[in-house]
């Protein structure tokens, strides 16, 4: 069997392919919101579920065919792919509710909740870093809810279970990369998907006017892409470089919903955001060192 190529580190090369999941993910928003505005979220993840198992062929084909899609773990996949599409849902709903630049700051509370349950359940170690971290996101997260027992915000909550989800999501992720490539995390991932799916979109379906099927397709590359853009961003460099990278879409998603939306970024969404990003470098540091290490990335 041939050696493996190593890919040559180049920071400029990991910020190319960022670019493309900053893209990739802020169109999401966009075009996500846009699709569930008109028809049910099950019908435009089933829709993307489809297309993007059309888009991912030539991957798949390459690396292989269908014989080299299979995995050790079928269980983990599935287990993986039902807490994904509950989080998904979650998200693509609360997209609707709230304004862009809100989802996307509580979404960023997921690296610290991955900590601490890759802690709880893998036995990674906690240290002082990720307790500061922890902190830090719960903080964060405190300041823009603002929680108020007789005024409850139903997309922040939503939000919030989006982001708990992504995070047993990677998880479980985390632990397929021992033995699966990307391309096969992806390939169970909508197929998975599609199964769990087909019943509520047959529910809910619909016919698509035919406007929005520009957006759906978008969401449907973005959907899928955008994995394969953090992956190989990751191949050219150490996440401690990579990662920090992805705190521009907080500002990025805000520019386009204010763009897009005419909405106004409040200033406690500014001051909750800046911590929970704060605590993601924190968390950082423990990676410090871990040139080889790959930090898996689970979002819509």
């Amino acid at each position: 069997m041939a050696a493996m190529s190593v890919p040559i580190q180049s920071n400029s090369k990991a910020a190319m392919w960022m670019g493309g999941w900053l893209a990739a993910m802020v169109t999401m928003a966009i075009a996500g919101r846009e699709t569930v505005s008109q028809l049910s979220a099950f019908q435009v993840m089933e829709l993307r579920a489809i297309i993007g198992f059309i888009l991912l062929m030539p991957l798949v084909l390459s690396a292989g065919g269908f014989s080299a899609m299979k995995s050790q773990h079928p269980w983990r996949h599935i287990w993986r792919n039902a807490v994904h599409y509950t989080a998904q849902y979650a998200w693509l709903v609360a997209v609707t509710l709230i304004p862009l630049a809100q989802v996307v700051s509580i979404e960023f509370t997921m690296p610290i909740w991955t900590a601490l349950l890759a802690v709880l359940f893998i036995g990674e170690k906690m240290n002082g870093w990720k307790v500061a971290a922890v902190v830090l996101g719960l903080i964060g997260v405190w300041i823009i809810v603002r929680p108020d027992a007789q005024n409850i915000d139903v997309g922040q909550l939503i939000s919030f279970y989006a982001a708990v989800g992504f995070s047993i999501s990677v998880i479980l992720v985390k632990t397929l990369t021992r033995t699966d490539s990307v391309v096969q995390i992806i390939f169970w991932m909508l197929i998975i998907q599609a199964i769990i799916g087909l019943v509520p979109a047959w529910y809910y379906w619909q016919p698509v006017p035919n406007q929005l099927w520009g957006w759906i397709v978008l969401v449907a590359i973005c959907g899928t892409f955008s994995h394969f853009c953090m992956a190989k961003a990751m191949t050219h460099a150490d996440a401690t470089v990579v990662v920090p990278m992805d705190f521009l879409r907080v500002p990025l998603t805000a520019l386009a919903g204010w763009l897009v939306y005419n909405e106004v970024v409040d200033i406690y969404t500014i001051a909750g955001a800046t911590l929970i990003l704060v605590g993601n470098l924190l968390n950082l540091k423990t990676a410090t060192g871990t040139s080889k290490k790959q930090y898996p990335v689970s979002t819509p």
